[in-house]
This record gives C-alpha cells, structure tokens and sequence, in this order.
C-alpha cells in the first residue's frame, strides 16, 4: 500500500469524506442524539494547551462540527442502528474528553433501546492537547463497548481511512465485525510514529485482512449492502439481538461420493470420506442458506483457507456457522471457530457446524502457532455454549481436530463419512502393523457412519 498525503483517500462511503457525507451513504434517517450536537466555551482544555481553544474553534468552522464524533440513530438495510462517525477533518478525528462523552452517550442509547453500535471510523489517535485526560478516553470507551457486549448488542466498525492509534486498538478491532475500505490505513501506530524503514503494507487494510484482523475488504460502493446485510443477520427485525430457540437442522446429505447406500467395511467409508466426487463444506453451505456473510481470522495474525465461519439466514432465522474444508485444520482455524461459536453464544444465535478434516495440522509451524491451546479453546468454547450447537460430519472425522468442532449431543453423519480416534493408516503404525494392515484395523476402529450411531457417538444419518 503506498501511503497517500493528508487529505486524500479512498472514494465512496468513508476515506476522507465528512462524517456526515458517510452517514447519508450508509444510512436513512439519521437523528443525532440529543446534547451530542452542541459545542460551547472549551477554552485551552484540561491541562492549559496554549491555542487549543482556537484549534477547536478553526476546526469548528472547517467541518461545521463541534467535536471529532458525530453520534445518533439511523437505519441501515431496514435495521434501526446506533451510528458513530469520526469527522477526520476536526482535529485529525482525534479522541478527547468530549469525543468520550458522545460515544459513552451513544453506547447507552444503544443498551437502552437494545440497538446494534456501528462505528464508522477515522481517527489519528487521542488528542495531544489534553495529554493523559485524552489518553484515558480510551478506557472510558473500552468500558462502553465491554457494557455493551455483556448486553448482547452487536457491534460492527468500519475501519475509513486512516484508522490508527487507540481507535483502531478500542472502537475498531474491539468490534465484533470488522470490515475495511480499500487502501484504507489501519495500524495501532500512526504514519508519523512508525519505524522509518517500515513497510507501509504492514500498516494497511490489505494486509489486516491477510493477517486475520479484518473480516472482510469492501469496496466503498458495495459498503451499504454488505453493512446491512451484516446488521440484519446478527440483530432481529426490531434490531435488538436474536433469540436462539431450538437448535438448527442439520443439512441433508449432497451425496456424489459413489455408490448409494451405506459403507460395508470400515475402509470403504475411508474411501468415500477422501472421494474427490464428495461435495465439500462450500455446497452445503450454498444449499443451507439463502444468504450467508463470512468472517475471517483469528485476530491474532492468523487465517486458515481451509476453515469457513460466519452468519447466514436459513427460513428467515439466523444460524452462525463454522465448517471444515478437508484440509488439516491450523491453529488459526481453530481460533477462528472459537470467535465465531463465542459471537453467536452472545448474541443468542443457534450454531451450526460441518466436520470435515484428516485432523489437526500436526507440521511444526502448527506447533509454533499454538495447537495445543486453540483446539482446547474450541472444545470449551462448545462445552460452554448456552445456544444449541448442531453437528453434521460431512467427510473425514480425523481425530481430536474434528471432534473439538462437534457438539456433543447432536452430531449427525452422512452416508459418505467417517468419524475415528485416529486415521487408520496412523492407527495401524501406532500398533506396529504393517501397511496392509490398515484395511483392516479402519474396520476395527468401527468409523462407519451407522457404527458412529451404534456408539452413540452420532444421533442419526442423514439422507439426501
């Protein structure tokens, strides 16, 4: 990303437009919240910065605004919503002590009229002139948020450019979605603080996104949909978050494995499992939902191709989902799982799960990255679910990596799976056998999926 001049930025909804222009562009009907609109004498602020009281008020004639946030309620995708916008032409969207008084105010009505938050940001950082009652703003809007996660309310940000410093590191990747605009700078440390001999990539929305701290890259004219469709998807129609009810139904089987029927022997459903005839998580997933939007990363610099987490709406009902792809699952992929089951436990969202893995990336980079730690992440994070967790093993059930993903008591298989404590053919070395011995000892591991409901390790088949 090559880093642009003050005043220039991305095009569309975000980038260097007015806080407002930015509103209008995502929103109908915005209304600012009471007593967030007005201004007053501020004088030199807090700790006597000679000329603050004349920055603010050149700043004030600039934007028309009184402060760097401009907080209220709009509608955005048919969802009513709590909207904050940074102003970035006020000051460099800096945080100070009124900056935290409006977003605290709009955190409150969010929690009061049970409404999802959307931070809409560009901000430098906090405010030099107000030194450290700047700077403790920053726990003053940790708070709000913390509140208004433990309520059950959503929050999304939307990371304009530039988003840097303790907005980025509170408003922004706090937020339960994050979404990016191209280009956009996104980064705990500002253009004017880094390393001079940075690359300017590290720094940019590009990269966050590679890097498992964005969920998703959206071009400024598709923000509004995308926005919306998020909103609807993790509040109901009255914007308040979704109630769980019964679990989800499990998917029926897509079949294309082979032959019809049940496996008869124990590496025959191996085989099946590991066809590349057998439809994958995607064509479930496209068959389930009519509507889906995905979530990436662990937020700790890690993402897994092989792992598939988000929300989708299946008969008017929002179903989180987090399904395995075929391929050892790394350690991000695990994390990545465990944020979303977490996300939707919160928010009172039904989960659903597909299994498909040979089992857990076992290289040393996995190792290096934490394995141990994510996959006993994920088994809490299913144990301590309060929303019901549904399960359908959907090709290869490898081992721990699989099992961490599977809800205990509601585990359903298809015809063209397998479910073992192990592969058979790392089974079979295990016990000093031989390589033609791994026929057999796959059928003494009883991993076919009627064997899995003999066990009682799976309620049901499913059937196409």
């Amino acid at each position: 990303m090559t880093e642009r001049p003050a005043g220039e930025g991305p095009k569309g909804p975000g980038g260097r437009l007015p806080a407002r222009a930015v509103i209008d562009a995502v929103a109908d009907g915005f209304t600012e919240l009471p007593g967030t609109g007005v201004g007053g004498a501020y004088g030199d602020g807090p700790i006597a910065w000679e000329g603050y009281g004349r920055a603010l008020a050149r700043a004030h004639e600039r934007t028309g605004e009184h402060e760097s946030v401009v907080c209220g309620t709009g509608t955005v995708g048919g969802v009513p919503a709590v909207l904050i916008a940074f102003e970035f032409a006020f000051l460099g969207g800096s945080l100070g002590q009124r900056t935290g008084d409006r977003i605290e105010a709009a955190h409150r009505h969010a929690r009061e009229a049970r409404l999802p938050v959307v931070s809409l940001t560009a901000t430098g950082g906090s405010r030099m002139q107000e030194g450290m009652r700047a700077l403790v703003q920053l726990q003053r809007v940790a708070r709000q948020s913390a509140l208004t996660r433990a309520a059950g309310l959503p929050q999304i940000a939307v990371v304009r450019d530039p988003t840097t410093g303790g907005g980025w590191a509170t408003l922004g990747a706090g937020s339960d979605v994050v979404l990016a605009l191209p280009g956009a700078q996104v980064a705990f440390a500002g253009s004017r603080v880094r390393p001079p001999d940075a690359d300017p990539a590290a720094y940019g929305a590009e990269e966050k996104l590679a890097a498992g701290q964005v969920d998703r890259v959206v071009a400024p004219e598709e923000l509004p949909g995308v926005l919306g469709r998020w909103l609807s998807l993790l509040s109901s129609p009255d914007g308040s978050p979704g109630a769980a009810g019964g679990p989800a139904e499990p998917p029926r089987a897509l079949g294309g494995a082979g032959a019809p029927g049940l496996p008869e022997t124990g590496w025959e459903a191996v085989e099946r499992a590991r066809s590349a005839r057998r439809p994958r998580a995607d064509a479930y997933l496209d068959a389930y939902f009519e509507v889906r939007e995905e979530m990436s990363g662990d937020r700790c610099g890690g993402t897994d191709p092989g792992v598939r987490c988000g929300f989708g709406r299946r008969d008017g009902r929002t179903v989180a989902y987090a399904a395995q792809c075929g391929t050892p699952t790394l350690p991000a992929g695990f994390r990545t799982a465990t944020r979303l089951i977490r996300l939707a436990d919160r928010l009172g969202i039904p989960v659903l799960t597909l299994v498909d893995t040979p089992g857990a990336a076992n290289d040393e980079a996995a190792e290096r990255s934490g394995a141990g730690t994510a996959i006993a992440d994920l088994f809490a994070a299913v144990a301590e679910a309060r929303v019901p967790v549904t399960t359908l093993v959907v090709g290869e059930g490898g081992s721990g990596g699989a099992l961490a993903l599977a809800a205990p008591e509601n585990t359903w298989v298809t015809p063209d799976c397998y479910f073992s404590v192990i592969a058979p053919e790392s089974a079979a070395a295990i016990l000093k056998r031989g390589p033609e011995h791994v026929r057999e000892t796959a059928g003494e591991l009883r991993l076919r999926p009627q064997d899995l409901v003999d066990l009682g390790v799976a309620r049901g088949i499913v059937r196409t």
